[in-house]
């Protein structure tokens, strides 16, 4: 009778250490359970000049402010001839890969300025293609694609 509870004790034990014996790899799903806002990105493109900025809110103004300055200088060394004079504001859709490349997207301009300046789109590509190297956007440690809309007033006289 000794012999059999030993025997069940034995058992009831070897069982319960199994867990000891388990090679001790956990998989901790705390990570995949986060969500992930893809709509925004942890740091902006950024230029040379951008890097020594921390604050998120002053890289992305340092990162417009040198892209709105290279247009403009890019722009304006244009020889542009109109009839009449223009006052408008466009809206550039720029894309930038996770290379840090920028590619024009679209142009968002009425019908007048289309007429007036037929090769808008052309001039503000070219300007795009010279644009000092850029960094891309970061997302969680890792370069990603960005989409901008960037306003520039066009005044021809």
């Amino acid at each position: 009778m000794r012999l059999r509870v030993f025997f069940l004790l034995g058992i009831l034990i070897l069982f319960q250490s199994c867990q000891f014996f388990s090679s001790g790899t956990t998989t901790d799903t705390k990570g995949f359970d986060e969500l992930i806002d893809f709509s925004s990105v942890d740091v902006s493109p950024s230029f040379a000049v951008c890097d020594s900025l921390i604050n998120k809110e002053e890289k992305t103004a340092c990162f417009r402010t040198t892209i709105h300055e290279h247009l403009f200088k890019s722009l304006s060394s244009q020889k542009i001839s109109v009839h009449q004079p223009i006052e408008e504001v466009i809206q550039v859709h720029i894309a930038i890969d996770n290379k840090g490349k920028a590619t024009l997207k679209s142009i968002s301009a009425t019908d007048q300025l289309r007429k007036a300046i037929p090769v808008i789109d052309s001039l503000i590509n070219v300007s795009l293609m010279s644009l000092p190297t850029l960094f891309p956007a970061i997302k969680r440690g890792i370069p990603v694609a960005t989409n901008y809309q960037l306003p520039i007033e066009i005044s021809v006289k």
